[in-house]
């Protein structure tokens, strides 16, 4: 049996308005057309639902027993349908799922973990490290924002970049090239760990150092900037990172920063989200969130599009 479910409308009004007049009134239908539904409802029901009595039309017994039912199952239908004009964050129950590489995602977290407690005791945050690999978290909804330093390829995934962050060498106190000017020379005769979540050896410094007829000794590669800064706080190794991204863990650490004796291009941090979400204010006010937190110290805030009208290093 094919249901068409606009009946339901018609049903419900039938039965709020006791009438075919009223309820065709109400659903700015015709009276025969209204009354034709009515037909076609008695059919599929094998029940009269409303019977004349006298002048005016009475429920029948099954009538009495789905109306709360049928209410019911309408103002869910119309609530599924029509957009949500405003968003309750302090009685809405969902977890959020935000992946970036360790430096990212400490360098947010403590604006956006203040922002979710406050917001309403429903809300939480997954985050997530970068992938090894590249994946379609994001296409399948296994993800709601992405953060990093490349744009998105795939057509559906929308972003925006959210700022800059300059490249830094960063190393302990104690390093000789804490006593004198860092040139590419004294770089390149220093040992050196870098930061890949592939584990590769090489990366767009090598290039730099190429064009200078310079080579450098990679130690090792660590995984995430948080292992690598650690590292160069227990050695004579050099790492280039983000300067404010990495702040905290520099600061941590006790590191020293120096300016790269070569022209290298900054890093851009670029937000990523699927397209299913542009209109939905909770990811809306997420999205928000986000951009507050890497404002403080990118120092830039992007808005755009239906975000506005919501209330209120790289990797090789």
């Amino acid at each position: 049996m094919q249901l068409d479910l606009n009946l339901m409308a018609v049903l419900d009004a039938l039965l709020e308005e006791g009438s075919v007049t009223g309820a065709a009134e109400r659903l700015r239908l015709s009276a025969p057309a209204t009354s034709r539904s009515l037909g076609r409802i008695r059919r599929l029901t094998g029940d009269q639902i409303l019977v004349r009595t006298g002048r005016t039309m009475t429920p029948t017994p099954y009538a009495l027993e789905i109306r709360a039912d049928v209410h019911h199952l309408v103002a869910q239908s119309r609530a599924i349908l029509e957009p949500k004009r405003t968003l309750d964050l302090g009685n809405l129950q969902r977890t959020f799922t935000i992946r970036g590489n360790d430096a990212l995602t400490t360098a947010i977290a403590p604006h956006l973990l203040t922002a979710i407690r406050q917001a309403g005791p429903g809300l939480s945050v997954r985050l997530l490290a970068e992938a090894d690999i590249d994946t379609n978290d994001l296409r399948h909804g296994r993800v709601d924002l992405e953060i990093s330093s490349t744009m998105p390829t795939l057509p559906e995934i929308n972003h925006e970049t959210l700022g800059a962050d300059r490249l830094v060498v960063a190393f302990h106190p104690d390093h000789p090239c804490a006593d004198a000017p860092l040139t590419a020379e004294r770089f390149a005769a220093a040992d050196h760990v870098i930061v890949s979540r592939r584990g590769r050896t090489e990366d767009p410094i090598d290039v730099a150092l190429k064009s200078l007829s310079l080579r450098r000794r990679v130690v090792a590669s660590a995984p995430t900037s948080t292992a690598a800064l650690h590292i160069v706080s227990q050695s004579k190794l050099l790492v280039v990172v983000s300067e404010r991204i990495c702040r905290p863990t520099l600061d941590a650490c006790g590191l020293r920063i120096g300016t790269p004796p070569f022209d290298l291009a900054p890093v851009p941090v670029t937000l990523a989200w699927h397209q299913r979400y542009d209109n939905d204010k909770a990811h809306a006010w997420l999205r928000n969130r986000v951009r507050d937190s890497f404002a403080g110290f990118l120092g830039h805030r992007p808005t755009t599009g239906a975000d506005a009208a919501e209330a209120g290093p790289a990797d090789v």
